[in-house]
């Protein structure tokens, strides 16, 4: 049967009164759609029906990835033919003008969203708000930069499917290899992470580092609370912190070689990985920011000897002054590292902020140590057990230096 052909233009020309001609227009649309649908093969109404809803979102967090980002829409359409999916890109404010493209993308194609994250950084954090910002109950996470095998998505899918929980992209199972994308140097890191990862957080699957992964979005969703935005690996962070067993499944794919761009790891990512599991193996008592900054306060004891010892050798030095230059070198140093790793998100730029921010951390850093030596002589008094004194007056000292920078010289305005 041909479906009805409904003519506005009847509708127009009638003599009714408006509020009854305004009426028959808009039942005269809603017919024509239907009308539409009836004249639509199965195959195309599906087709149709796709942009609806989505059943799979995919969340690409993005910095400086516009020489990729077309095409990996391109392959991602091809993987996925027959699939309601959409796509998050959540950028991290790129200077190479990812958000503009990926936004021009999205006035073509209705599937493509856009996120643009400003004065936040962090591959975790844009994961974690790209996968909230979804309401399809299935959310995959993966690279804009073409490294990750998109062919594999519907098997992913078909897994979560069946039942999975989680489904993992591996390049440690049978059809799977980093050999293409990996440096010897960044594949040993990598391999030497996994395994730590995997006897901290007692996870019973092969590439715990990967950052290719699809699951149940209700997952994230119930963990989202306990998730640590800092950091890059999202997935371990994840597993750790699920409020029950999940199921697992893996699925093997060749890791590629970037085409385009530069690759983001560094020593900051083995730092943000290190302090993740701390904070999880410690149940998520200690922050991972605190973790760093311990850190760098451990560093700052190794330069202090360093410079004490560098200073006594000048003829002439006292011991005064030699510990006066290395209390100041210390400090100096701390401020700077702490700048670039602990608060790097909150990063100061500018000789001037930088100077404001310096001066601050001088002032934080002497209110600590009269924290330190105070708290370390009150207990002396109590027990005289040198070690506990002394262990308990850094701890103190440490926790007030952080808690005010925290408050005066990194904060966020």
């Amino acid at each position: 049967m041909q479906a009805p052909v409904l003519r506005f233009s009847e509708f127009t020309r009638a003599r009714a009164p408006a509020d009854d001609r305004d009426r028959l227009l808009q039942a005269a649309k809603r017919l024509a759609v239907l009308a539409e649908a009836f004249q639509l093969t199965e195959k195309e109404f599906e087709k149709k029906a796709q942009h609806l809803a989505a059943e799979l979102t995919l969340v690409i967090p993005t910095f400086n990835e516009s020489a990729n980002l077309r095409e990996l829409i391109r392959r991602v359409d091809a993987a996925l033919a027959g699939v309601a999916w959409e796509m998050i890109v959540v950028d991290d404010n790129s200077p190479d003008g990812t958000s503009a493209l990926a936004k021009g993308i999205a006035q073509a194609d209705p599937r493509v969203r856009c996120l643009r994250r400003v004065n936040r950084r962090g591959l975790a954090g844009a994961c974690i708000e790209g996968m909230l910002a979804s309401s399809a109950p299935v959310v995959a996470v993966m690279d804009a930069d073409l490294q990750h095998d998109e062919r594999i998505l519907p098997q992913m899918l078909e897994k979560v499917r069946a039942g999975a929980d989680l489904v993992v992209g591996s390049r440690h199972v049978e059809g799977g290899s980093a050999e293409g994308g990996f440096s010897a140097r960044r594949a040993a890191i990598s391999d030497l992470a996994t395994r730590m990862a995997k006897k901290a957080l007692r996870a019973d699957f092969s590439d715990l580092m990967s950052g290719f992964f699809m699951l149940r979005r209700e997952i994230v969703e119930d963990c989202a609370p306990d998730l640590v935005p800092s950091g890059f690996k999202i997935l371990a962070d994840i597993v750790a912190s699920a409020k029950q067993p999940l199921k697992i499944k893996e699925v093997g794919y060749m890791f590629r070689e970037r085409i385009a761009g530069e690759s983001k790891f560094d020593i900051k990512v083995g730092l943000d990985f290190l302090g993740l599991l701390l904070n999880k193996v410690s149940g998520g008592r200690i922050p991972v920011r605190f973790i760093f900054f311990a850190l760098v306060g451990l560093s700052g004891v190794v330069i202090h000897l360093m410079t004490v010892n560098a200073a006594l050798a000048v003829p002439g030095v006292s011991f005064m002054l030699a510990q006066s230059i290395a209390v100041l070198v210390a400090m100096t140093t701390n401020f700077y590292i702490n700048n670039a790793i602990t608060y790097r998100d909150a990063k100061l730029k500018g000789f001037w902020p930088q100077l404001r921010g310096l001066l601050y951390f001088y002032v934080v850093c002497g209110f600590g140590a009269v924290a330190n030596v105070g708290v370390a002589a009150w207990l002396y008094n109590i027990d005289h057990v040198v070690w506990i004194s002394a262990l308990a007056g850094v701890v103190m000292g440490s926790v007030w230096n952080f808690t005010l920078s925290s408050l005066f010289v990194w904060r966020k305005d």
